[in-house]
């Protein structure tokens, strides 16, 4: 990405797949309807109100669009299921900033609209692929159950580019140039997402199609309650009854109808079937029996109602509210000494639900406008850049670092009220934009400087290794000083050379001031203390009592060589001669005790890795070890394989005292050795790991 544009921002994709180049995927708009819609209280309602619902990305659950419900803004209806004339009408108001209709368009969830906070445990980037696969092999791929996925994949995903960040960063790139390293998993992951978006929208066309046929299957239900209305009679009304039962039975079955048409259906039904039961002269046994067992079923539905107001999730305790709303609706009517009775109480309970979710998103608007006032604080602070004031290298570093921390505070900062949305943002993009392209257009300018630089600094680096080997501490060492204190009065050097030059010039300064570290009293009396506890281990190795067993001598030997590698640095020039002294004791211990050389060499080496697990950073340089020792055992194996394939080739009367046989029979039986011994020596560090 060019340093003009935000630092290391992953790059969304858009409705298309294509990549757009944004800082924060702006929210999707909410389509606002104003179309009559299907009420959760079981009546239909014409929507009075079109406000647009708040972005709750992070808190409300995303139902299908074919399954989720909109909420009520009214509830009328029109009862006279018992041979009386009358009309009741119920109101309950719709919570404000709810949509009146659902949207069937897919909401997109990217990167950088994955939430920080999310308690949600993170699965690995394989597992979640896995259900991209599951979700995509599905016959209907549920869209909460996609979003859920979705969100698991763009946090790992963001995981995966901060870790890369922070090795980058560690490695001593700058943040400005760092570029995501994308692999197969993730972009086979992006891949999946869109293909399980294309197929659900080609489900939701389907479901289109289906909701049309609907409308008519429902006109001619409707049309065959109308005659059955108007032409029972009561010698065949058993008969009667019983188609009319099938055809509600029907009607129930469809579910899916376009949104527009809900109301005018199911207004023009139920006008039907009221005339219906107006009309019919139904013997008082079994209308009573009928109208009591539609108060029970009402009943248990008011019951759970009222425990929805227990659900500490407002949002999911609404959704099951619709549902409960629909179920209310399938049921027939009840007696109209109990209808307004049962129907106050369903109403009552849903009222309670619908004010908790009001002040639900009431309250999330509160937040959206503290979002704002925060993101138009970030906007203020870039836009008060002095760039006057930027005449340096240090200064625009210092500069870059708290642009990047106010990226970082933007992407951490919420959803903000929509009309504001893309003038915050585009605010913000030019103000991050003006930026970058002045700090670019200030390194250009540097560059004939920054060559310069290097002339200057390559020069301190030769001289710095023609010091290096003098002995003459005192002078040498001031000028040493003298040298780095010139290094860092020069500029900078072009990105390429950095790392070159500063390793030669600190390599050649490490290396004289080691060599004086040598030399001075108080390392050197360690020192020699050291070499002169090895001697006296070395002694005491050499009288190991001959009349000990090899059990009872091995195992001190071995706490004699663990005491001697415990030991630190001897002088410099008396370091490989102590070390000879202490191999050549051992070793004449071991061909005393017969002790195997393979033995000896694995005591050794777990002696020294022994040693390496005490020090700093052991776990790398075990892991290195052993990374060795696993590409020595590959080499081994193959030359074994290959002597063995040669010596196959040999007849086998060449085989009787031929030389060359014998010799690779040597060879073979040797690096047989060798490699058991490996085997061992990875085991050890196992062990140690």
């Amino acid at each position: 990405m060019n340093s003009n544009n935000l630092e290391n921002e992953k790059l969304p994709e858009n409705r298309e797949g294509k990549a757009e180049e944004t800082i924060d995927q702006l929210p999707q708009e909410e389509k606002v309807s104003a179309e009559p819609v299907e009420t959760t209280s079981g009546e239909p309602v014409e929507a009075e109100k079109t406000v647009a619902e708040p972005e709750v990305a992070e808190t409300e659950p995303v139902k299908d669009a074919e399954t989720e419900q909109a909420p009520d803004s009214e509830l009328k209806t029109e009862k006279s299921v018992d041979g009386e004339e009358g009309e009741i009408n119920y109101d309950i108001e719709t919570p404000e900033g709810v949509n009146a209709e659902t949207e069937d368009a897919e909401e997109e969830v990217d990167e950088n609209s994955v939430s920080d906070d999310d308690s949600t445990e993170l699965l690995a980037i394989e597992e979640i692929v896995q259900k991209l696969r599951n979700l995509l092999a599905s016959d209907h791929p549920q869209r909460r159950e996609v979003d859920e996925v979705k969100n698991q994949f763009y946090r790992s995903l963001r995981n995966e580019t901060e870790a890369q960040k922070a090795v980058f960063l560690e490695s001593g790139g700058e943040s400005i140039d760092f570029v995501v390293n994308e692999s197969e998993i993730y972009a086979e992951g992006k891949e999946l997402i869109q293909k399980i978006k294309e197929k659900r929208a080609v489900i939701l066309a389907r479901e289109d199609a289906e909701k049309e046929k609907n409308v008519a299957k429902k006109m001619a239900i409707i049309d065959q309650v109308r005659h059955l209305a108007e032409n029972q009679s009561q010698e065949d009304f058993n008969k009667t009854y019983q188609e009319f039962r099938s055809l509600q039975q029907q009607w129930n079955e469809i579910k899916l109808v376009p949104q527009t048409k809900v109301n005018e259906l199911w207004k023009e039904y139920q006008r039907h079937v009221e005339k219906f039961y107006d009309l019919v002269r139904i013997n008082n046994e079994f209308r009573e029996y009928d109208f009591k067992k539609n108060l029970e079923l009402k009943t248990e539905l008011c019951e759970a109602a009222e425990r929805l107001d227990e659900e500490p999730d407002v949002v999911s305790a609404f959704h099951q509210l619709q549902n409960l709303h629909q179920e209310w609706r399938d049921v027939g009517p009840v007696s109209r000494k109990d209808r307004e009775e049962i129907w106050n109480r369903f109403k009552a309970a849903s009222t309670l639900i619908n004010k908790k979710y009001q002040s639900h998103f009431e309250s999330l608007k509160g937040k959206e406008e503290e979002n704002l006032a925060a993101k138009t604080a970030l906007c203020e602070t870039l836009e008060a850049i002095d760039y006057s004031k930027l005449n340096s290298v240090r200064d625009w570093n210092n500069k870059i670092k708290e642009v990047l921390d106010i990226q970082k505070q933007w992407r951490e900062i919420g959803y903000v009220p929509k009309k504001w949305n893309t003038k915050i943002y585009d605010r913000y993009r030019a103000a991050c934009d003006f930026f970058f392209r002045n700090k670019n257009d200030f390194y250009k300018s540097m560059h004939g400087e920054m060559e310069e630089n290097l002339k200057k600094k390559v020069a301190l680096c030769e001289r710095a290794e023609a010091l290096k080997d003098s002995q003459d501490w005192k002078k040498t060492t001031q000028e040493m000083i003298s040298i780095q204190k010139e290094w860092k009065t020069i500029g900078i050097v072009p990105r390429k050379y950095v790392d070159s030059t500063w390793k030669r010039f600190i390599a050649a300064c490490d290396y004289f001031f080691e060599q004086k570290k040598l030399h001075t009293s108080t390392q050197h009396d360690e020192e020699a203390r050291n070499f002169e506890k090895k001697k006296e281990i070395v002694e005491k190795i050499n009288m190991l009592d001959t009349t000990l067993t090899p059990e009872q001598a091995l195992p001190l030997l071995r706490e004699l060589m663990d005491e001697w590698y415990g030991i630190g640095h001897v002088p410099f020039k008396v370091k490989d001669r102590a070390y000879k002294e202490f191999y050549d004791a051992t070793e004449a211990q071991f061909d005393r005790l017969n002790i195997d050389k393979t033995d000896r060499k694995l005591d050794s080496f777990r002696s020294n890795i022994s040693d390496i697990a005490r020090s700093d950073n052991a776990k790398g340089q075990l892991l290195r070890e052993r990374e060795r020792l696993m590409r020595q055992y590959e080499r081994m194996k193959v030359e074994l394989q290959t002597y063995e394939n040669n010596i196959g080739f040999l007849s086998v009367s060449s085989k009787k005292g031929n030389n060359l046989v014998d010799d690779m029979n040597q060879k073979m039986k040797k690096i047989k050795s060798e490699l058991e011994l490996l085997v061992k020596k990875i085991a050890a560090i196992d062990e140690e790991l």
